[in-house]
């Protein structure tokens, strides 16, 4: 048995209003399917979840889609799809609409999902319907589930039970799972399935097919994770990601070679230290002389393959008003200078005075970096200085739920929740005796107190607006 195992595709990801970055990730997804799905004769694909990077699809996404899909089934290789967070369908019981509802029904993939209407079910792949929960396939029985978010742990159970039922004896076991992971994570905080709870379903499981992390990850040959085939952002361009290419013998012995040999588009991150450049100016300066020494370059004329795009972090502490930097300028010649398809500048230089997250590494992630950051003013009053980690944790969280569209009265019960939950675990805060330190009378007071400086909330409203 021979199979491909691919996860987060994300046809129709464009990413920093460039418009190329769309054919980015259908070229990967075609020449993935002609470089290793066609000459391998590959008995089935695996797609993970995250086929789509939305599930409000739009017609290029969706003519991407098929061009790939196509290809497959004139070539007689089915593929088997579960949905991920990005394409699932909706929730509520009137509307169950999803794309790759649509796709597995009109015959392009085999789309799996359990049968929750009466518990939790695993059924087999009814063809007449175009719906099921596992499908045999060239001696291996493949089973899908859905994205079960923050609940995967508590999934877990309910997936052993239902594999006892339907596991093929003398099958080779697939589960396709979308899922983060413990220890692979590259956003701190974020719910993930246990490794001790993934290997309640290694006696039941011959191969666990991950998606959802975009990024290469195996766990004891067993379960594997083959990451994105392109890198959504930047933050990801140190990350391996690509394919795997599967081999199972006649005594389901597994042989899975990843690859990364097929067209991705370069990026390179570059860093330039502003403390003590005396103007501009000499900032500007000090930007193009790093491109000129370090940054890659391209020749449209000469080199086939993609542009790179580059990201230039302006750190450390500047000196004067951020307002003096001519970013645009900056941007174009830096652009002239290497042939990039875009060329982004991140100005992550602070004023001395609001100097935050000092020693932070330089490829630190943006949820690392604003974290860090929040936590870094909350410290700074030594009321909160205590509880700067949590309190920095609950800003996150309020504000990941405004972003959602959250009601303002679900972000105001877990904040208020959290802060009585503080107050309760302490004897009160101590006081620092100034007389404009009262909060108003509508404010939580004592220790669920959660006022910022005057000089905070500038810093924070800075690096907003940069």
């Amino acid at each position: 048995m021979k199979f491909l195992h691919l996860a987060d595709i994300h046809l129709g990801c464009r990413r920093y209003n460039v418009e190329e970055r769309t054919a980015d990730f259908f070229r990967a997804w075609s020449d993935v399917i002609v470089r290793h799905a066609l000459p391998n004769a590959v008995d089935f694909v695996l797609i993970c979840g995250d086929f789509f990077n939305s599930r409000k699809v739009d017609p290029q996404a969706m003519n991407h889609a098929i061009i790939g899909l196509q290809m497959l089934k004139e070539a007689g290789i089915p593929v088997v799809a579960i949905e991920g967070n990005h394409d699932q369908h909706e929730s509520d019981a009137v509307n169950r609409f999803s794309w790759m509802r649509s796709l597995s029904q009109w015959g392009y993939l085999i789309l799996l999902e359990p049968d929750t209407r009466d518990g939790f079910n695993l059924v087999p792949w009814n063809e007449e319907e175009r719906s099921g929960s596992y499908i045999d396939i060239a001696g291996a029985r493949i089973f899908g589930t859905h994205w079960f978010g923050t609940s995967t742990n508590a999934a877990v159970p309910l997936v052993v039970d239902a594999l006892r039922r339907a596991r093929g004896e003398e099958l080779f076991n697939i589960l396709m799972l979308h899922t983060d992971v413990e220890g692979q994570l590259n956003r701190p905080n974020i719910p993930a399935l246990s490794i001790s709870r993934m290997k309640e379903l290694r006696a039941l499981i011959d191969y666990v097919a991950l998606g959802h992390t975009h990024k290469r990850f195996e766990i004891e040959d067993w379960a594997f994770n083959p990451g994105s085939l392109e890198a959504c952002t930047i933050d990801e361009f140190k990350e391996e990601r690509g394919l795997y290419l599967v081999e199972v013998d006649e005594r389901k012995r597994v042989t899975a070679r990843h690859s990364r040999d097929y067209t991705q588009r370069p990026f390179q991150r570059l860093n330039f230290d502003v403390s003590g450049a005396p103007d501009a100016e000499a900032v500007h300066a000090g930007v193009l002389e790093v491109i000129r020494l370090e940054a890659r370059t391209h020749d449209a004329g000469q080199d086939g393959s993609p542009a790179p795009i580059i990201e230039i972090n302006l750190r450390g502490h500047l000196g004067f008003k951020n307002s003096l930097l001519d970013i645009p300028r900056m941007r174009e010649e830096a652009r002239a200078l290497t042939g990039a398809l875009h060329i982004m500048i991140s100005n992550r230089s602070v004023p001395v005075e609001y100097a935050v997250a000092a020693g932070l590494d330089s490829d630190a992630s943006r949820q690392v970096r604003e974290r860090r950051i929040i936590e870094d003013l909350i410290t700074r009053d030594i009321r909160f200085r205590a509880r700067a980690h949590d309190m920095a944790a609950l800003t996150l969280e309020a504000k990941r739920l405004a972003l959602g569209d959250e009601s303002p009265e679900k972000i105001l019960n877990l904040i208020e929740q959290q802060l009585e939950l503080a107050a309760g675990q302490t004897d009160g805060a101590p006081s620092n005796g100034a007389a404009d330190a009262t909060p108003p009378a509508s404010m939580a007071t004592d220790e669920g107190e959660l006022v910022a400086s005057a000089s905070a909330l500038q810093a924070v409203e800075r690096n907003a607006a940069t």
